[in-house]
């Protein structure tokens, strides 16, 4: 009996969570329409505990997203404040680090230097066109999106919880952008693009398009910040076969002997890989990862952190890795059952 109430209550949980996951993409797909995937990884990246890079042309709703998933969780003082904590910083050539980190100024009651919190202090973060500030100002995020904390002197300060970046790009190609580093890319859990919509749906937006831009007065709040952090943690609990733990092992690796590919992943890419795939499962209402995730994640995952030899190599080189590790591990015919 007591085996029997325990697995009720592991149901009940895993019930919760999915129930709480399918509110939030529900409403963010109330607002962004016709990006059922795209929403799907941008909350992947938030349950994994990353940050996501939103890269397309402009207009094509990469700001709404970040601003309606920020709507949708609410802050832990509902009554005082609606939303979880959200900031905007619009990057541009001019922008300086302290105008993101914060900056000491002179308090002249208490005769002392007191240190004033920038916008990285909060909990969904817009870094709107990242590639159009300097490299200098880039490298500013460096430290808060790895470790969850900012220096200042001999001091460090800690993040909110949960603190997720969304930063958007347009493409490298156009004016007045800089490319950004390979060590600030590789913060990023994640790499997108949201590309047009079909006709039908962009009709709907056109027919609907005051009632969307209207969405930061009728986005209501779905999650607390105390549930985001909850299905963090249960995201951690998915179960991940060993074998599994051993494709991802030979992708990363598979990189970095490729002809087409001059620079392969990191080992923190790898890890990165474990946390999205526990995540994107969670998401799917499962508790463990099964093989087909590592297709749907790859290119998300770990296109961006490659260097490729060339544009022919840069479509097809790490869609073949992935590939053939997913038919190795479908002819080994894995039971994705935890209790195991």
């Amino acid at each position: 009996m007591a085996e029997e109430s325990s697995q009720q209550e592991i149901e009940n949980e895993q019930n919760s969570h999915a129930i709480s996951i399918g509110k939030l993409i529900d409403n963010v797909e109330q607002v962004i329409k016709g990006h059922h995937e795209q929403i799907t990884q941008v909350i992947t990246c938030l349950i994994a505990g990353g940050h996501i890079l939103l890269e397309d042309n402009p207009g094509s709703g990469k700001t709404v997203m970040a601003k309606t998933l920020a709507y949708s969780i609410s802050g832990e003082e509902a009554s005082l404040n609606s939303h979880a904590a959200f900031h905007r910083i619009q990057f541009t050539p001019d922008l300086l680090p302290m105008d993101l980190l914060g900056t000491h100024i002179y308090d002249e009651q208490a005769k002392d230097f007191v240190f004033k919190k920038g916008p990285l202090f909060t909990n969904v973060l817009l870094a709107d066109e990242i590639n159009r500030a300097s490299p200098k100002v880039q490298s500013a995020l460096l430290e808060c999106m790895a470790e969850r904390q900012i220096t200042m002197g001999d001091q460090t300060y800690p993040l909110e919880k949960p603190f997720f970046v969304i930063a958007t790009q347009n493409p490298i190609e156009m004016e007045g952008t800089y490319p950004l580093p390979n060590a600030q890319l590789d913060r990023f859990f994640m790499k997108i693009s949201f590309g047009y919509v079909p006709e039908v749906v962009e009709f709907e937006i056109y027919q609907k398009y005051q009632e969307i831009f209207n969405f930061e007065s009728t986005t209501e709040a779905v999650l607390s910040v105390g549930d985001v952090l909850a299905l963090q943690e249960e995201a951690n609990k998915v179960f991940v076969h060993d074998e599994l733990v051993k494709g991802v092992n030979n992708i990363i690796r598979a990189t970095r002997d490729n002809q087409g590919i001059s620079l392969g992943a990191s080992v923190r890419s790898g890890i990165i890989f474990l946390r999205c795939l526990r995540a994107y499962a969670l998401i799917n209402k499962r508790s463990y990862v099964i093989e087909d995730d590592l297709t749907q994640l790859a290119h998300s995952v770990l296109h961006h952190r490659l260097l490729f030899n060339n544009k022919s190599a840069e479509a097809e080189a790490l869609n073949s890795i992935a590939k053939s590790e997913v038919k190795r591990l479908a002819r080994l015919k894995l039971s994705f059952d935890e209790t195991n």
